[in-house]
């Protein structure tokens, strides 16, 4: 019996080191192909900012590169990270370099709920709706 509770207590600590279960990991921003798709040369720094948000890191020695810096880890594999990098030029967009995650945020909500996470949905929000309707 002793034992037993022993193992217990070893199970329940062990299971908060994260030893029996890792979540994914993703930080950094997170854009789909279609925002990417949107940038155009001649774009201004403001019209970038509107479609792709803060960039993650902006030199205070060189102003005209954003770097925009994503990393994912799924469970425990191996971190993946991903730069796209943005130049400009008199204010305005020149050239787009390196990679991204063309992940769907879709797909990896879709993932997270495999996980049994809980995201809430349009068709959840619209189910909500009609209860409190139907209760009025």
């Amino acid at each position: 019996m002793l034992l037993r509770l022993i193992a217990l207590i070893a199970l329940v600590s062990l299971s908060g080191c994260g030893v029996l279960y890792k979540l994914d990991v993703q930080q950094g921003n997170l854009f789909d192909k279609d925002q990417v798709d949107t940038l155009k040369p001649g774009m201004t720094k403001r019209q970038v900012l509107v479609v792709m948000g803060s960039p993650s890191i902006i030199s205070p020695f060189d102003q005209d590169r954003w770097d925009y810096v994503s990393s994912i880890r799924r469970g425990r594999g191996d971190m993946q990270s991903k730069d796209l990098v943005l130049y400009f030029e008199n204010e305005a967009l020149t050239r787009i370099e390196g990679d991204y995650f063309p992940e769907d945020p879709e797909l990896l909500i879709r993932d997270a709920r495999k996980y049994k996470r809980q995201y809430p949905d349009e068709k959840r929000d619209e189910d909500g709706r009609k209860k409190r309707r139907e209760q009025t």
